[in-house]
């Protein structure tokens, strides 16, 4: 049997205890890749921030440099890099150095520039974020905005359903320019029953799109359930349309699992029990 080197991907995120989210969703999903998952904790809380009141919140700003001074002192080398949810404008400036500091030739960057949801900026943020998450996505590979995002990213404002396929191909064909090679715009509501993944890979001038059952309600951490999915089967050798389907997939039918149960949907998606599909495919 032919012995692999196991590949490394830094994960750029908070830590929430309770929600299934940030770190608690990327360090299982991308191990069960067969992926190892160093971690970089911008901040650590008791849960998540939505919808739940009297969270404790400690933020690591401080603690990044340091963090990460000490595995490049070590030779430290990273296959992916991969950030998620950043506190403050000095993280975003502080993952930028990261990423001119670590990537080297054949390293993914991913990142997913979670800042807005339907129509809004988070309310720890403010309208001039966006323009320094910029700053970010022109060093990614592959970026995974919702539309909220997207549209921000360009400087315009959000609009409401529907949306035109020409709509959302100039879109994701603008987000490009920007300099990710690889667009996937996430959970777009294209009907009452269904949703959405589109995608874009500037090097093929290809688009793809891949639809899955909507279910009512709010489903907290599906968008970092679904990001380290995709990372996870990107850097197996899967294309960038194969590993959107996967990880929308696994996605929808963890938010399945938590619609059928009626669980507390601010406690975060049951994709736990939906691993080991996801590694038997990964492995197909």
């Amino acid at each position: 049997m032919k012995v692999v080197k196991q590949k490394r991907v830094a994960a750029i995120h908070d830590i929430s205890g309770i929600g299934k989210c940030s770190l608690t969703a990327a360090i299982p999903v991308i191990s069960a890749a067969g992926i190892e998952t160093a971690v970089m904790p911008t901040a650590i809380l008791s849960t998540h921030t939505g919808n739940i009141k009297g969270y404790t919140y400690r933020d690591l700003t401080s603690d990044i440099v340091p963090f990460y001074s000490h595995w490049k002192s070590m030779g430290i080398e990273f296959d992916g890099i991969y950030s998620g949810f950043l506190g403050s404008t000095e993280q975003v400036d502080i993952v930028s150095d990261f990423i001119d500091l670590f990537k080297k030739d054949g390293c993914v960057v991913m990142v997913d520039p979670a800042m807005a949801d339907s129509g809004l900026m988070y309310t720890t943020f403010s309208e001039d974020f966006a323009g320094e998450m910029i700053k970010l996505c022109k060093k990614a590979d592959i970026i995974v905005p919702n539309l909220t995002e997207a549209v921000f990213l360009l400087g315009e404002e959000y609009r409401e359903p529907p949306y035109s396929i020409d709509y959302i191909k100039d879109l994701l064909f603008r987000l490009s320019h920007l300099g990710p090679s690889m667009i996937v715009l996430t959970g777009v509501h294209t009907s009452e029953t269904e949703i959405t993944c589109y995608v874009y890979d500037k090097n093929k001038d290809e688009f793809f799109s891949c639809h899955s059952e909507r279910y009512s309600g709010t489903y907290y951490g599906t968008g970092d359930i679904f990001a380290s999915a995709l990372l996870g089967a990107y850097m197996n050798g899967k294309s960038i349309f194969e590993s959107t389907e996967i990880a929308l997939d696994f996605t929808c039918k963890a938010v399945k699992r938590t619609f059928e149960a009626g669980t507390d949907t601010r406690l975060g998606v049951n994709f736990e029990q939906g691993m080991g599909e996801y590694i038997r495919i990964l492995e197909g």
